[in-house]
């Protein structure tokens, strides 16, 4: 049986993945495309600016966002002035975080599939008198759809074990940003707690397993949606 603070743990781990996934992935969608399909100088500058956390220290990644959207940070301050919002030490710089470190792996799935997509079938929409939108939102999108749903899980299931950017932007603050990786983390510092790590580290290998299954059959689903005739 998890105890209230493994449960809490859990509960915001699975809260921060999910807003980390949804938030990004219209922005994720916008910048496959932008690099699969478009060609205009800087380009590889913006596929470096968008793949740069991969490679990052996450510890640099949080840094920056202390720095930049912290209380104190050149953006963070006029966002709390204007509008009240926080990030720092907060669960919402947990999901930001997290959504910035897995943000690359989302864009490289749906770039991916958006190459995969049959430029023919988009010319012959056009010809036909269908709007750029028209012809992206029936025919480019729904064939992306497999990798659109591998970029989510890999968002997800990247933003579930985040811990360098997190601690360092937002801390390990118990109920508010102690997610799985922290509270593991905490409990490795505790002697006598290693029953409680190896819970909470069996819990993390079973919801990313979790994770995989159901990409999988969605993308069968997806693929079986496109192939099959009308």
């Amino acid at each position: 049986m998890l105890t209230e603070y493994e449960i809490s743990a859990l509960m915001l781990s699975l809260k921060v993945a999910v807003v980390a996934m949804l938030t990004s992935l219209p922005v994720g969608i916008a910048c496959a495309w932008i690099l699969a399909r478009l060609k205009f100088p800087g380009k590889a500058l913006l596929d470096s600016l968008i793949h740069l956390p991969l490679v990052l220290p996450p510890v640099v990644v949080g840094y920056l966002l202390l720095v930049s959207m912290g209380r104190k940070g050149f953006i963070g301050e006029h966002l709390y002035d204007w509008f009240g919002i926080s990030f720092s030490f907060s669960w919402r710089g947990a999901a930001l975080a997290a959504a910035i470190v897995s943000f690359p792996l989302m864009v490289r799935a749906i770039r991916q599939s958006f190459e995969q997509v049959d430029l023919r079938l988009e010319q012959a929409a056009r010809t036909l008198g269908a709007s750029r939108l028209r012809v992206f939102m029936t025919i480019t999108l729904p064939l992306a759809t497999p990798g659109i749903i591998s970029g989510m899980v890999l968002a997800f299931a990247r933003s579930l074990g985040e811990f360098g950017s997190t601690i360092t932007f937002v801390s390990n603050i118990p109920g508010e940003t102690r997610t799985i990786p922290l509270a593991m983390y905490s409990f490795i510092e505790t002697p006598g707690a290693e029953a409680q790590a190896f819970r909470l580290c069996a819990i993390s290998v079973i919801i990313a397993l979790l994770s995989l299954m159901a990409s999988e059959w969605l993308n069968r689903k997806a693929q079986q949606r496109v192939t099959t005739p009308c």
